[in-house]
């Protein structure tokens, strides 16, 4: 492999930060989309060509810039390691990434910080750039701590709205709890294998026996695990997520659903060799991940806003990877995050073209009838809902599948939890279709006059990511799995050992999950075309129904229990101790400035004074050396 080219690839990002951030206003619009596109795209193009090489024969390549840290017996490198998993998410990350750079030239058009918004998108792509081909786990910190600064600058954009300010640092705390999980996992390796190298750590368990070790290093991998919590938005650390919506629609794709909360993911398969070793707290992942799962579609279901309905779907979706990374199935994880990647990108960027043709409206009750004025934005919508729902032959039945095919053979409850996800994935992504693109238009008069397809910067990327959703599943077909042979080298008990044959039981399951999807999508054909249901407002919504709109109250609880006792604390110091520690320090001040004023008062310019002191100090000098000695 060529890292000279991947290090180009990966610093391509980072001028174009730099270039719009400088200069960005004195070029003009026109020439920071292209340059901040471009460079994203070169670097999909480098990545192409490097992925190729990997399917031609080439090795992976560590390529180490610098010693960076060297303490005692302990030293940590500022390299990057190229291998099969580190390309594939570069192919996604820079793939996708040039795709909503060029959708982001027409929708953000009309935005006057549109050269900041550019700088900031392209910052966020060279530190997940960093996450993804950091050779160690500080190296992938830098890249983790990087998107999360991105993600609050991104979330809060428009920061003349105080709400959205209010979701950014929302967003950025509760990621920072994670990040301290992360930490605490990332010391505990240290100490345990004296190296954070991804490579040097594989190796160490290919030739040493842990011993004692493996109860230490389920603290280890528990801490790694909260922080792709907090990262990918699991339980009970989501609620950041559909709130991270206040950010503008393109990065709601691009951070919110195809790269930054699929670093968890990253994370976990990364360091597959080490959580093997730890089945207890595999089994933690599995379930956390099937009840986010559940927990996440079931709120979905009550939704009105466009956005926070695949803000939760989302979650959902993220808990089913996470429940199939606790099962070992860590190749299957990966599989739904590529396809899920193209689905729910082409959603997000797809309800971003609805909000720009209807003025900014997210309330699907103020939508319906949109596809005659909307066929290729109806169309693209429609087949990734499909997909995302489990409809053969598109790519998310077959990711889906064999996720809830791996959970029945692990753990029945598991799998039912998966199956009912499922079904409710299906309605409530139809009940989104069917409020917004049929029956009547239900918004003003004036936004009905300017109903219109989006301009072709939006729909292509659209069509292009429509086609991926589509056939992207040909990738790991049953039986006969491309990405299981190509992931072979990172994943240590992969499946393509151990290939998976189809039988009747397999037949069955597939055919269980068709018909849970077709049940799903019935119900809400029936519910909102045959008797044209539109939701009610939220404050008149029944009990059941409160409880989901209400999103079983996290939010409020979090404020009860942790929020509200840490601002009384606060106050509490700010109204009693912070005066009496200003009180002692002024104190402290005045006594040496009092002291001070004394002093110099021998100053004054007498020189016998000053003669009488120098023999006085002299004198001390001569006695501590020859006397008291």
């Amino acid at each position: 492999m060529d890292t000279t080219l991947l290090t180009i690839a990966l610093l391509l990002p980072l001028a174009g930060f730099l270039i719009s951030t400088f200069f960005g206003k004195s070029l003009g619009k026109k020439a920071v989309g292209f340059l901040s596109s471009a460079t994203i795209g070169i670097a999909f193009i480098i990545t192409v060509v490097q992925f190729m090489a990997l399917q031609n024969g080439a090795s992976p390549e560590k390529h180490v810039w610098f010693k960076w840290i060297e303490i005692l017996n302990y030293s940590v490198d500022f390299g990057f390691y190229y291998d099969q998993l580190a390309i594939l998410w570069l192919l996604f990350v820079t793939g996708i990434g040039t795709l909503i750079h060029i959708y982001s030239t027409s929708y953000m058009h009309d935005d006057e910080n549109y050269h900041k918004f550019f700088s900031y998108l392209n910052l966020f792509v060279f530190f997940m750039m960093v996450l993804v081909t950091g050779s160690n786990l500080l190296m992938m910190f830098i890249g983790w701590e990087g998107v999360g600064l991105c993600s609050y600058l991104l979330i809060g954009f428009w920061y003349q709205n105080q709400d959205y300010n209010d979701a950014a640092k929302k967003a950025f705390i509760m990621n920072r709890i994670g990040d301290l999980g992360f930490l605490v996992g990332t010391f505990v390796i240290l100490h345990i294998f004296g190296t954070i190298d991804f490579i040097e750590i594989k190796n160490f368990l290919e030739y040493e026996n842990l011993g004692t070790s493996v109860a230490i290093l389920s603290i280890a991998t528990l801490g790694l695990f909260i922080g792709a919590t907090g990262k990918s938005a699991q339980l009970p650390l989501f609620t950041w997520l559909p709130d991270a919506m206040a950010g503008p629609t393109p990065v709601s794709a691009l951070i919110h659903a195809a790269t930054m909360v699929t670093a968890g993911i990253f994370l976990i398969t990364r360091m597959n060799f080490i959580f093997d070793l730890t089945p207890n707290i595999q089994f933690i992942i599995a379930v956390i991940g099937g009840l986010t799962s559940l927990v996440a579609a079931s709120i979905a279901l009550v939704q009105n806003d466009i956005k926070k309905v695949l803000a939760f779907s989302t979650v959902s979706q993220l808990g089913l990877m996470f429940m199939a990374l606790g099962l070992g199935a860590y190749e299957i994880a990966v599989f739904h995050v590529i396809t899920h990647a193209f689905f729910k990108a082409c959603l997000f960027l797809g309800s971003g073209s609805v909000i720009h043709a209807i003025g900014g409206e997210q309330d699907m009750r103020h939508m319906g009838g949109l596809k005659k004025s909307m066929k290729i934005t109806y169309i693209t919508f429609l087949i990734s809902s499909l997909a995302i729902s489990g409809i053969p032959p598109l790519s998310g039945f077959f990711s889906k599948d064999e996720i809830l095919m791996t959970a029945f053979h692990e753990n029945k409850i598991l799998w039912i939890i998966g199956s009912f996800a499922s079904i409710l994935t299906a309605f409530y992504m139809f009940r989104l279709v069917f409020l917004t693109f049929f029956n009547k238009f239900r918004g003003t008069k004036e936004q009905e006059d300017h109903l219109h397809e989006s301009p072709a910067a939006m729909t292509l990327p659209l069509i292009v990511l429509a086609v991926l959703a589509a056939i992207g599943g040909l990738i790991s077909i049953p039986g006969s799995s491309w990405l299981n042979n190509y992931l072979a080298p990172v994943i240590v008990n992969n499946a393509a050992a151990h290939p998976h044959e189809l039988g009747t039981t397999e037949y069955m399951l597939m055919g269980i999950a068709i018909v849970g999807a077709l049940i799903g999508i019935g119900i809400a054909y029936s519910k909102y075309i045959k008797n044209k249901h539109v939701p009610v407002n939220d404050n008149n919504v029944p009990g059941l129904q409160k409880l989901l709109v209400e999103k079983y109250y996290l939010d409020d609880i979090y404020q009860f229990v942790i929020v509200q006792p840490l601002n009384a604390l606060g106050g509490f110091f700010k109204r009693n101790i912070e005066g009496l520690i200003s009180g002692i320090i002024s104190t402290v001040g005045l006594f040496a400035g009092e002291l001070s004023y004394q002093a110099k008062k021998s100053q004054n310019g007498n020189i016998g004074l000053y003669l009488f002191v120098f023999v006085l100090g002299v004198s001390a000098i001569m006695f501590y050396l020859f006397i008291a000695n």
